[in-house]
């Protein structure tokens, strides 16, 4: 077990407990107030990280990424917390049985997608292409699973499936879709692992003098810089 396993261990615990503890409403509205800012977040992290690269020197540039991702995230996990402790109840009456199925369930679920953003979030630093047994072929939760590659691939389906708006759109780290909807799946071939493992392996050797992966000579045409992909 790597110190990456850990961490994410200890995330994962640490969110579950703090969401259950809300109660099944509060619960239940956490989990989706961090699925949706989440997938803002991607959706916009680019863009945003690219506006912020003239504000400061080599060192900015290059945590640009990250700082713009997270940054996004908790901004809109606040934000969106706040409004609904002012339009909505705190506390439901409801069967004990269903209360403490529903708050632990719905804590697990924000715990689970709060770790998955942040071990994607991770691809985007300017850390070592490999580091505290992280790496970007592996399955970085104790060798089973890959919450990062998971929630890749959710934020890509719900860009080409559920939030594309009109016939023809953006899919996240895709190719620009030409094809009417209804009409079955064009090929996608995702690069964002591969960009920002490239980013890193070139900031960490010298070869690029920072900046964001959505302006750097390491990116693909493939799924940013290029504004709103839903």
């Amino acid at each position: 077990m790597g110190g990456i396993d850990i961490l994410l261990l200890i995330i994962l615990a640490a969110v579950t407990w703090s969401v259950a503890s809300e109660g099944v409403w509060g619960a239940a509205l956490t989990s989706l107030i961090v699925i949706f800012s989440g997938l803002l977040a991607m959706n916009f992290f680019e863009p945003v990280a690219a506006g912020l690269e003239g504000m400061g020197g080599l060192w900015w540039r290059s945590h640009c990424d990250i700082f713009a991702l997270i940054g996004l995230f908790g901004l809109l996990v606040f934000g969106f917390r706040a409004a609904t402790d002012h339009i909505s109840p705190r506390f439901i009456m409801t069967n004990r049985l269903v209360y403490e199925l529903g708050r632990w369930s719905a804590g697990l679920l924000a715990g689970y997608v709060t770790m998955a953003f942040l071990l994607t979030a991770m691809h985007t630093g300017p850390f070592p292409r490999s580091f505290w047994g992280f790496a970007p072929e592996r399955s970085n939760l104790l060798n089973i699973v890959a919450p990062d590659r998971q929630w890749l691939g959710f934020t890509q389906w719900t860009s080409e499936r559920t939030l594309k708006w009109g016939g023809y759109g953006k899919v996240f780290d895709g190719p620009r879709s030409q094809r009417p909807m209804g009409t079955p799946p064009n090929q996608i071939w995702p690069s964002f692992v591969i960009r920002y493992a490239s980013r890193r392996q070139a900031l960490a050797s010298g070869a690029v003098p920072g900046g964001s992966a959505s302006t750097s000579d390491v990116k693909t045409d493939q799924g940013s810089g290029e504004g709103p992909q839903f």
